[in-house]
């Protein structure tokens, strides 16, 4: 890199969504909050044209990674040759999908070369790139499917919203609640642990991160009362990441595990599923937290929402948590690099 700092890799996201929005608005505000240099992993003339729907003027410059930190003050950087998108404001259009997915790949393909010090995504429209044959529930198993495919080993990833005042992570993810029962295992548990307790280690700098666990059921099970799980596939998972040297603790009720005071005893929260993660973390810093995939061997953020299509192109959308996870890529990249 000409001035020795990578940039980081800003994936498309759904392009009808408001991950055009947030991009252009975390740019304008680059000196103000002292945003990382990124490339645009896309096209920059939908760029150009979300700008004008929102009543702003930028400037795009197709550039080589290398160059990109180079130029960010003056232009958002974008990937020479990305295929068009068609990008109108809160109209999904199926032709867009293919450049979406390739939006990932490439991202994932630059931090391997070396020529981006980390993966960024803007959010997707999951339900659009379902019906296109995607594969995948998420952003999350997609980036472990190219963790083998480019990295060439296999890699578990974990998903932990992470805010000012909480971390959490969901055990199981983007899974109907009926079928939480079935998929929630020991094993299922134990691994998520070790993965996030080695995590906070190696990347966040926690000499020893303290787990805190949630019961599946109200109250953790009531002793069994309440339901068998807690007792019969939770507690012997935290006796098992004991066992393994991590300070771990529960199966908590997760009526209780947020407070304050609560939230002072771990340094993480393991859910048992999607919602019982993401409800506290929104609530207490929707425009804050950050997605951050750990169990990879790059490092990868999110702004924890979605695409909100009615917002799209209105200027209305808020730019605070892409910006914060510009934020939390670029530090995590530099401690890699100086660790």
């Amino acid at each position: 890199m000409k001035n020795g700092r990578k940039p980081l890799a800003l994936t498309v996201g759904e392009p009808a969504g408001i991950g055009l929005d947030i991009t252009i608005m975390a740019w304008l505000a680059r000196e103000a909050e002292e945003i990382p240099p990124f490339i645009f992993v896309g096209d920059g003339e939908v760029l150009v044209r979300r700008a004008e729907a929102m009543g702003q003027r930028i400037r795009v410059i197709v550039a080589s990674p290398a160059d990109a930190p180079t130029v960010f003050a003056e232009a958002i950087p974008c990937m020479a040759e990305a295929p068009r998108l068609a990008g109108e404001p809160g109209q999904v259009d199926s032709g867009d999908t293919d450049a979406v997915v390739q939006s990932i790949r490439t991202s994932v393909a630059m931090v391997r070369s070396g020529d981006a010090a980390a993966v960024v995504t803007n959010p997707v429209q999951k339900k659009v790139l379902d019906a296109a044959g995607f594969g995948f529930p998420g952003h999350t198993e997609y980036l472990g499917t190219l963790t083998k495919e480019l990295f060439g080993h296999a890699a578990t990833p974990v998903m932990m919203l992470a805010g000012p005042q909480l971390r959490v992570v969901p055990v199981t993810v983007h899974i109907p609640l009926a079928e939480v029962p079935a998929r929630l295992t020991t094993e299922l548990i134990v691994e998520t642990g070790t993965i996030v307790a080695r995590e906070l280690f190696n990347r966040f700098g926690i000499a020893r991160p303290r787990l805190a666990l949630a019961g599946l059921n109200p109250h953790a099970g009531e002793d069994g009362m309440l339901g068998g799980e807690d007792e019969a596939v939770v507690r012997p998972a935290v006796e098992a990441l004991v066992q393994a040297g991590i300070a771990a603790s529960g199966p908590r009720s997760a009526d209780a595990l947020f407070h304050e005071q609560a939230r002072e005893s771990y340094d993480a929260a393991l859910c048992m599923y999607h919602d019982q993660a993401l409800i506290p973390i929104k609530t207490l810093a929707f425009d804050e937290s950050v997605n951050v995939t750990l169990g990879l061997p790059f490092i990868r953020t999110s702004p924890d929402h979605g695409t909100a299509l009615p917002l799209a192109g209105t200027g209305r959308a808020r730019a605070a948590s892409l910006i914060v996870a510009l934020k939390m890529a670029d530090e995590l990249a530099r401690a890699e690099v100086n660790s």
